[in-house]
């Protein structure tokens, strides 16, 4: 029972960063009718740049960790929304008014672009980082020493992507914004 219920733990942990992804995934296809394969890899992209972000300011000196996170997240927002942009102006508006399949296959070639492009740029090898926010709620201990933990990185995540999609939900069901979307 104890293992189930910290797989659980683990998987809604899972299940709330794909969602995140997935709203993504939604606002694109919503917005512009297509698929957008390289989404994947602009997510990847963020993250590489958060890590970068951290290491960066870990040797700077800045070791506030609530400066350092919001650094780092206005850092990655940038990074990635130019990429976004670039990606958009070179891969997809040329094939705006062309047959379906041209973008398509302009999106998973643009994904693999950028698969390839960062393994060159940061190799193919782990890059592990210390997590930023430690600590957790110990939920129960077997006998065997085996303990069921939640860690605030975990309730953070979960919490984050229910009030992500609450309010993307509301912006598109109650705000001009939301009607020209739809």
């Amino acid at each position: 029972m104890e293992y189930f219920l910290q797989q659980l733990i683990n998987g809604l942990t899972l299940g709330a960063i794909y969602g995140l992804i997935a709203i993504g995934y939604t606002m694109v296809y919503g917005i512009i009718g297509m698929i957008n394969f390289a989404h994947g890899e602009v997510y990847m992209i963020g993250a590489f740049i958060s890590v970068i972000s951290f290491l960066v300011l870990g040797t700077a000196g800045v070791t506030w960790v609530p400066f350092q996170l919001l650094i780092v997240l206005v850092l990655a927002m940038l990074f990635t929304s130019v990429y976004g942009w670039t990606i958009e102006r070179i891969a997809y508006r040329p094939l705006r008014n062309s047959p379906r399949l041209a973008p398509l296959i302009s999106a998973i070639g643009m994904s693999i672009f950028l698969q390839n492009y960062v393994q060159l740029v940061q190799g193919a090898r782990v890059k592990p980082i210390q997590p930023v926010v430690t600590g957790g709620l110990k939920l129960m201990e077997r006998a065997d020493g085996f303990v069921v933990s939640l860690s605030y990185l975990q309730i953070f995540i979960i919490l984050l992507t229910f009030a992500l999609m609450y309010g993307f939900t509301q912006i598109i069901q109650r705000t001009p914004l939301g009607r020209a979307q739809r």
